[in-house]
């Protein structure tokens, strides 16, 4: 029998595994953990506490902070009293985080700490109550201000009576949680989600994808914030009884894949592709023994993957299909080569989940030939989010799989995409004009143009708002070549521009530390990044990369120019939204006077091949 609610998804695990490690992080050094029992308790207590505060039903209750199990206490002890979680970005700045809560008539704020406290008290904003739970030496309670740990004490003596009557009363039509979009191209709109939304999800998803155990060990990084981590690798891990095991931050993956061992992972394609282009470099910059014997690996993988693909399902499952020539040389590149990539991920890993972006095919089928198999989704915030993914039996490079069996896909005459079914969201709060706008009849238009395989699995070309269109009547699609050019390990980011123009041109960030790293390998003297990036033997280097990295597009398709940004982009500065990804508008808007001076070269408008790379700061 399926759960009514988040709630009895979680109490069902609590019951099944008692004395198992829900939850596993670094504090002071340490790692520490708690069991299913406890984290079930503290939520409890916390739901008490916010009881006490005189939170209720369908109040709402914002979460500014990186994952850690309070984290999640706020989110099941929020849900457990019908009211509303509105998870928010701890990267975004104080005006940002100050329309949310606005937007979103958020009644209370746990925040992670003073610099988040303070975000939260620079807003013009009606919030009653700011929750910390890391205060600082200076904090103090007030009428606004309470620390974490004071309302789960009084929680634990105040305790709600009739606390389980109320959770388990709970349907899947109750509003669980408003999550905010990222706002790539305008202010974000707040996406209600019901607990029968993720539910739904979680079910579809299971259907296809990895089998979760309770014995898995799943390393988290992505905010609890994203939709899909929340699910994906949050939700889905605690309703299985496995453990979920928090890195410390984003730049402290490659060790925290090595103390937790993971078993499986979820992740947006940025770190796949970080992943991908580290290895290539340190094999293309080795000896040319280690060079050979690498890519001999690699192509025994892949035939291995292409057989994989084309044996019949019958033979896969009794793993049969790999002749005893082919079984022969994997084992040898697996002993070489596969073990010691795997190695540095951990060494358990039997599955990884990418979503939240589209994956370059070269990217993942070089994952699947050292046998470190990526399943590809993809979905939205307002699907609860995934809608195709592929599945473990037939996984397919290039696509993002096959739709859940309990939605319905189909292609708009003009290629967008249009989903329906149980996993699509209520509307967007308080904006109905927005939500009448994003649905055709009880379709979600969800704004991605892609294509159906003969075999039924799903291609994404691109955002209908992004497609270029250029003045010679061609149509660009700029993801594919932009993920493409981010594969160079020299390049962090890079943006597309050409709509209405003769040609394309490349707005490109790069990865600062290895630029720096090149340059002093090879005698570029500096005092600022700007220099460098202006440096002759820098452009000639992302000259070299551009070519490289495009060389599989036609000629339309590829940049004619280059321009080197010589300051970092990031979420703070406004160019990357919290999941990473470039607010293309925000970039035209930053760089219009250098493109239009790049644009308004004549003599490099009217020539055919790309001769100079102008590199200019932004």
């Amino acid at each position: 029998m399926k759960p009514n609610n988040l709630l009895e998804m979680l109490y069902r695990t609590v019951q099944k595994f008692p004395q198992k490690d829900a939850l596993v992080w670094k504090e002071s050094g340490k790692y520490q953990s708690i069991t299913y029992q406890a984290f079930w308790g503290r939520v409890y207590h916390f739901a008490s506490g916010l009881m006490w505060l005189g939170i209720k039903e369908n109040d709402k209750i914002a979460i500014l902070s990186n994952s850690n199990p309070m984290w999640g206490i706020t989110d099941f002890a929020t849900a457990s009293m019908k009211a509303v979680s509105v998870p928010v970005y701890p990267t975004l700045p104080p005006e940002q985080v100050a329309y949310i809560l606005k937007n979103a008539d958020v009644r209370a704020v746990v925040v992670e700490n003073e610099e988040q406290r303070q975000k939260v008290l620079a807003g013009n904003t009606n919030v009653e109550y700011v929750i910390t739970m890391y205060p600082g030496e200076t904090f103090y309670p007030s009428e606004i201000d309470v620390s974490f740990s004071q309302l789960e004490a009084v929680g634990k003596e105040y305790r709600i009576s009739d606390w389980e009557a109320k959770w388990r009363d709970i349907d899947r039509d109750q509003l669980s949680t408003i999550i905010h979009t990222s706002g790539t191209t305008g202010k974000p709109n707040g996406v209600m989600l019901s607990h029968g939304n993720f539910l739904s999800n979680m079910e579809a998803v299971q259907f296809w994808l990895i089998e979760l155990l309770s014995d898995d060990i799943a390393l988290s990084y992505l905010p609890l914030s994203h939709v899909f981590e929340r699910m994906a690798g949050y939700y889905m891990p605690l309703s299985v009884g496995a453990t979920i095991a928090y890195a410390e931050s984003i730049d402290t993956i490659k060790e925290n894949l090595k103390e937790i061992r993971p078993t499986v992972m979820t992740s947006v394609p940025r770190l796949f592709e970080k992943v991908y282009a580290t290895v290539r470099d340190e094999i293309d910059n080795g000896l040319p023994i280690k060079r050979r014997i690498f890519n001999w690996a690699v192509e025994v993988g892949v035939e291995r993957y292409d057989r994989y693909l084309n044996t019949p399902i019958n033979k896969l499952v009794l793993g049969d299909g790999m002749p005893k020539d082919l079984r022969r040389k994997w084992r040898i590149a697996d002993r070489l080569v596969y073990q010691k990539v795997k190695k540095e991920l951990g060494g358990r890993i039997r599955g990884l989940v990418s979503g939240g972006g589209t994956l370059n095919p070269d990217v993942a089928k070089f994952f699947w030939a050292i046998d470190l198999p990526i399943y590809e989704g993809y979905g939205l915030t307002e699907t609860s989010p995934v809608i195709t993914t592929n599945p473990v039996v037939r996984a397919k490079v290039g696509t993002v799989g096959k739709v859940m069996p309990n939605l319905d896909v189909r292609i708009a005459v003009d290629g967008e995409i249009l989903v329906r079914g149980p996993s699509v969201m209520k509307g967007y709060y308080n904006n109905e004009e927005a939500t009448v706008a994003t649905f055709d009849g009880d379709w979600l238009c969800t704004g991605d143009i892609g294509e159906l395989d003969e075999d039924h699995y799903l291609k994404i070309i691109d955002r209908k708002k992004r497609i270029i269109v250029l003045s010679t009547g061609k149509n660009v699609a700029p993801q594919l070549i932009e993920n493409a050019i981010n594969e160079s390990s020299y390049v962090e980011q890079s943006v597309l521009i050409g709509d209405h123009r003769k040609y394309i041109i490349c707005l490109l960030n790069p990865n600062f530390e290895k630029l720096l790293w090149w340059a002093e390998r090879n005698g570029v003297k500096s005092e600022s990044l700007e220099e460098i990036c202006q440096h002759p033997s820098v452009r000639d280097l992302f000259k070299i990369e551009i070519e490289r990295q495009t060389e599989p597009f036609a000629k339309f398709e590829k940049p004619k120019k280059v321009a080197i940004i010589g300051e970092e982009w990031t979420v703070e500065s406004g160019e990357l939204t919290p999941k990473l990804s470039t607010r293309v508008k925000v970039i035209e808007n930053k760089y219009k006077q250098l493109i239009e001076m790049i644009y308004a070269d004549e003599e490099s408008s009217d020539s055919q091949e790309q001769t100079e790379i102008p590199v200019k700061h932004g």
